[in-house]
């Protein structure tokens, strides 16, 4: 199971990147392993300011419904368009071409509330 240093970790298996005033947010490694083959992913927010902890959208798997949940507080400004066609990219690539969601970060004081990558790893 893959655990980058480089992002922090929600306790709902979320996952936020950090670029500049920006931010990438998907689901971990694990969160996908645990869905199996994830199938759609409904974000009706782009757009609006979602709060830290808030539902932004959701994800199906062949097995089941699961939230979305904001890491931080942000404006959705992009939805990965390429996952309509292709939502397994998030069972493929969680970190990387799987990405679900990119946000204007609104209170990066929020981010000190989250998990690096040991403490994720030690709360599974």
């Amino acid at each position: 199971m893959n655990f980058p240093e480089d992002i922090r970790y929600t306790s709902e298996h979320e996952w936020i990147r950090i670029e500049g005033d920006e931010a990438y947010v998907g689901i971990t490694d694990y969160a996908q392993s645990e869905l199996g083959e994830i199938v759609f992913i409904d974000v009706p927010t782009v757009g609006e300011t979602i709060g830290q902890g808030e539902v932004f959208g959701s994800i199906e798997a062949v097995k089941t419904v699961s939230d979305l949940n904001m890491p931080v507080t942000g404006e959705v400004l992009e939805l990965n368009e390429e996952l309509d066609s292709a939502p397994e990219l998030v069972n493929n690539d969680p970190y990387g071409k799987g990405w679900i969601i990119r946000i204007a970060v609104k209170d990066a004081a929020e981010l000190d509330s989250l998990m690096d990558a040991k403490a994720y790893q030690a709360s599974l």
